[in-house]
């Protein structure tokens, strides 16, 4: 037999060896450019990810731009595990001709904690080593989020709140916002067309997961683990967009309110255009 390895041989070879360099560059690629995009973002001193400053979260259509469409989101269908048959009266809530039970907020009563994360206006993030600060535009709510050790329970909680008591941690570069102590309240903007409403229960449990895509976007997954209503946990994944010249403006929900619990009145400038 001939030591010599034949032209097709070596042909056959190098194609082998050419096709493990094409398969490992690719396979290498998106983790280079995932590395690339972790040192681009910005750090605390810490080396953690720094979310501080006004974003657009879900309740816009992000463009990249100053100015952002503002969306009505509501919770995908799709995304819920099964309704519990106990559940379906909690969660698709009748018409009970009581603005206070069918639409709180057209009384200026809170949004919640999960309608007021997809909310159309800006909100302010306030990031320390110890706490993360979010003040939200729309009735000016805010929350103010201990660091600490992951998985961690809460502490004693008094009484139920609209936005509940929330601790976080960090997962890589993952914030993760743990909340439990909610008020029976809506889930969402989510009206039928005959006035039904969605909502959850006082035993929900909401996990937030935020992390950055690139140094201006970041996904923004909430898990939503209410056994009184649903078979199991389920989530819903939105975005989030920096807006360095956006500021979080002010907001009087009563000021200038001429549609009080539904019963509007003409504004000045339309009783003017009738004298």
């Amino acid at each position: 037999m001939s030591g010599r390895i034949s032209r097709a041989a070596v042909a056959a070879l190098a194609a082998a060896a050419l096709s493990a360099c094409n398969n490992t560059a690719s396979s290498t690629a998106p983790q280079e450019a995932q590395g690339a995009q972790a040192q681009q973002i910005r750090r605390t001193a810490e080396g953690k990810p720094d979310f501080s400053g006004v974003w657009a979260g879900p309740g816009f259509r992000h463009s990249g731009r100053d100015t952002d469409k503002a969306t009505v989101r509501r919770y995908t269908e799709a995304n819920m595990t099964p309704v519990k048959p106990g559940g379906q009266a909690l969660f698709n809530r009748p018409h009970a001709n009581n603005v206070r039970i069918d639409d709180p907020t057209a009384v200026c009563l809170p949004n919640g904690l999960t309608r007021q994360i997809p909310s159309p206006y800006a909100q302010q993030w306030i990031q320390t080593p110890e706490q993360l600060v979010i003040l939200y535009e729309y009735m000016h709510f805010f929350r103010v989020i201990p660091f600490g050790e992951p998985n961690r329970p809460h502490g004693e909680i008094a009484e139920p709140t609209y936005m509940g008591d929330s601790i976080a941690w960090w997962e890589d570069d993952t914030l993760v916002i743990d909340t439990v102590g909610l008020n029976e309240w809506l889930l969402d903007a989510t009206h039928g067309a005959d006035g039904s409403s969605r909502w959850h229960s006082d035993q929900l449990h909401v996990v937030e997961r935020i992390r950055f895509t690139d140094p201006m976007n970041a996904s923004y997954d909430v898990t939503i683990d209410d056994p009184v209503v649903f078979e199991g946990p389920w989530t819903e994944k939105w975005q989030m967009q920096l807006k360095p010249t956006w500021k979080v403006l002010e907001f009087i929900c009563d000021d200038n309110d001429r549609c009080r619990a539904g019963n509007c009145e003409d504004a000045d400038v339309q009783q003017s255009s009738t004298r």
